[in-house]
């Protein structure tokens, strides 16, 4: 059986040190992350922390950082238990500017062939980064209003994985 992989490509009015910024300080990934916030210092090997408020979500380490072109880190889902199981995963993020416009493709993968994280980011990412875009484009992330039944949208999505939703 073959790992899995989340592949995402996107293209976003914006330069390459904007992107950059959005992607790895925590003041921008609060504003279109729902509430998250980034941790490091993007030295390669360092530990990497995704928070919501006092709550860890995503742990890590870096593993590239070349500033206005290549992001990489591992993933670790540490805000729910049926996820402690499962080995870190990679993402990896590729900025390209085309124009006046930067490319940006995300890949995650290195999963586990039976992931159940797979299914969440698969429903996440594309709602993160369709936030990153309207903020960088229009100065505004989409809305971090919470879905019926009080759960924010990852919390969502991992109801949606387990078969609850």
């Amino acid at each position: 059986m073959n790992s899995p992989k989340f592949v995402y490509v996107t293209y976003i009015e914006t330069t390459p040190e904007k992107l950059w910024s959005a992607l790895t300080q925590g003041k921008f990934t609060q504003q279109y992350w729902f509430d998250t916030v980034i941790e490091t210092n993007w030295t390669p090997g360092s530990a990497l922390k995704f928070k919501r408020g006092n709550d860890l979500i995503v742990s890590g380490k870096v593993s590239e950082s070349k500033p206005y072109t290549r992001l990489s880190y591992t993933w670790k889902h540490e805000k729910d238990g049926q996820f402690q199981n499962e080995k870190p995963s990679q993402v990896s993020f590729e900025l390209e500017q085309m124009g006046e416009n930067v490319k940006l493709t995300v890949l995650h993968d290195d999963f586990a062939p039976d992931s159940k994280v797979f299914g969440m980011i698969s429903n996440g990412w594309p709602m993160v980064l369709a936030s990153l875009k309207s903020l960088l484009e229009t100065g505004h992330a989409l809305s971090t209003a919470k879905p019926a039944g009080g759960q924010s949208p990852g919390e969502k999505t991992t109801a949606q994985v387990r078969g609850a939703a």
